[in-house]
């Protein structure tokens, strides 16, 4: 059995990843802070033959975070495939000159904080397997900084950085990490950034284990 978990997983893109995944065999650990939304995810799944479990925590309080995927751990199996994909607070994205220091907490435990401690916390039953795979999500500003946009920008970048190192250490254990850089908004209906069509990238990128930054559209899209 594989266990595949979702952090940020919501009914766009984690409810997509989550079908393509369990088409394939994957049980599916879905981490958000909304238990009720969870519950309802869950549901929907399971009516299409998707074993899910919900298990909540705010990102941005490692301690949960790291909770809930020993919780998944213990309910579904090791997991063997993160996706750390969160969508980030509006309130982050403040134009750079208006952006304080106190500002850039909320980003830092978002896309820093958040993502090592769940890293962490998977890694030890990746390594015992042999095997796994961490998929980084992010938006357009981990590529290119917006200046309107300073919190995401700043952070993402970190992100990236921290997932960069993460791909050229763990390689060589069969731990493949790789990130998608989604420009512009998650759309349904559009030939590349449909929720179903960004699962199916994901998947490759799982499957076909080479580099590391990858991208789902035009940055200019």
């Amino acid at each position: 059995m594989s266990t595949i978990a979702v952090v940020g997983a919501g009914p766009g893109l984690g409810a997509a990843v989550a079908r393509r995944f369990g088409r394939e065999g994957y049980d599916v650990a879905l981490v958000a802070r909304d238990r009720e939304r969870l519950q309802v995810l869950v549901g929907e799944l399971a009516d299409e033959g998707v074993v899910a479990r919900g298990f909540p925590a705010d990102v941005r309080r490692p301690e949960q975070l790291v909770a809930a995927l020993k919780d998944a751990a213990a309910v579904l199996g090791t997991v063997d495939v993160l996706q750390y994909s969160p969508v980030p607070h509006r309130d982050f994205m403040r134009p750079v000159l208006e952006t304080r220091h106190r500002d850039l907490l909320g980003p830092i435990e978002f896309s820093v904080y958040g993502p090592v401690a769940a890293v962490q916390q998977v890694l030890p039953g990746m390594r015992a397997l042999g095997r796994g795979t961490i998929l980084f999500v992010n938006g357009g500003t981990a590529a290119v900084p917006h200046p309107e946009r300073a919190g995401t920008s700043i952070a993402f970048a970190a992100e990236s950085a921290y997932g960069h190192l993460l791909h050229d250490r763990l390689a060589r254990e069969g731990i493949h990490v790789a990130q998608l850089v989604i420009p512009g908004a998650i759309t349904p209906g559009h030939v590349r950034k449909d929720p179903a069509v960004l699962a199916e990238t994901l998947w490759g990128m799982h499957r076909e284990r080479h580099g590391f930054r990858h991208y789902a559209d035009d940055l200019d899209s």
